[in-house]
């Protein structure tokens, strides 16, 4: 997917430059940071500094990055959505008034970029017909309960990724980022019983792909996915 490009005229930033270390990532990991220093970055990013805007993707672009891809299933499309956050970011900041944190503003952007970008891929594609049908269906209880430490972390990258969009997103924005059915039901423009319907049937789907059809306890498929 390309990324779009901006408006003739408009300010573009300058995205850090790779490093000359190849095990070394720009997209350092999120920082706190206090509402009045929040509001001050804002504004210096606003204002057109560099350098403001370099140490506001440094402190949030590793976090971002990390849902976007797991939103979209893919490393290069999460690139270039990553690009476009930070993009519509660096032309919105000066509406920044500090009612909430610096990460959480960009967080729900990208959750916002996200969403649209799969609905975008769904109206271009047919949807494939769901093969598991589960209206009804009582979640059986784990024969043999697996630890938390022997499902592989990127085992379960790999699961997530092959689930189709929609339980994929409810279960990320669910299980991973710790969001309530109610906002998760908000964001999606969906019901809350939908909300909860998709995870559920995410959890089984994950259950069979991640160990061949040997039951794993959804708690604990849930705990491990916190920590992904």
């Amino acid at each position: 997917m390309a990324c779009r490009e901006p408006s003739r005229g408009a300010r573009q930033p300058q995205f850090p430059a790779p490093s000359s270390n190849p095990s070394e990532d720009v997209r350092g990991a999120a920082t706190p940071s206090s509402p009045a220093a929040d509001l001050e970055l804002a504004q210096r990013c606003g204002r057109g500094d560099p350098d403001a805007f370099e140490q506001l993707y440094r402190a949030h672009a590793g976090r971002l990055y990390t849902l976007i891809v797991r939103m979209v299933a893919s490393a290069e499309t999460a690139e270039d959505l990553l690009q476009e956050v930070f993009l519509t970011a660096y032309r919105k900041v000066s509406n920044f008034r500090g009612d909430s944190s610096l990460g959480t503003w960009l967080y729900r952007m990208a959750v916002n970029h996200c969403l649209d970008y799969l609905r975008g891929r769904q109206n271009k594609m047919a949807r494939t017909t769901d093969s598991i049908h589960e209206e009804g269906m009582v979640e059986p209880a784990a024969v043999a309960p697996l630890v938390a430490s022997a499902i592989s972390r990127l085992d379960l990258e790999r699961a997530i990724e092959r689930l189709p969009d929609g339980c994929r997103t409810a279960f990320v924005l669910h299980d991973v980022e710790g969001f309530e059915h109610h906002e998760i039901a908000t964001m999606l423009g969906i019901s809350e019983g939908t909300s909860k319907s998709q995870v559920h049937k995410a959890r089984m789907k994950l259950r069979v792909i991640l160990k061949g059809g040997l039951a794993v306890s959804p708690r604990v498929m849930s705990a491990q996915a916190g920590r992904v």
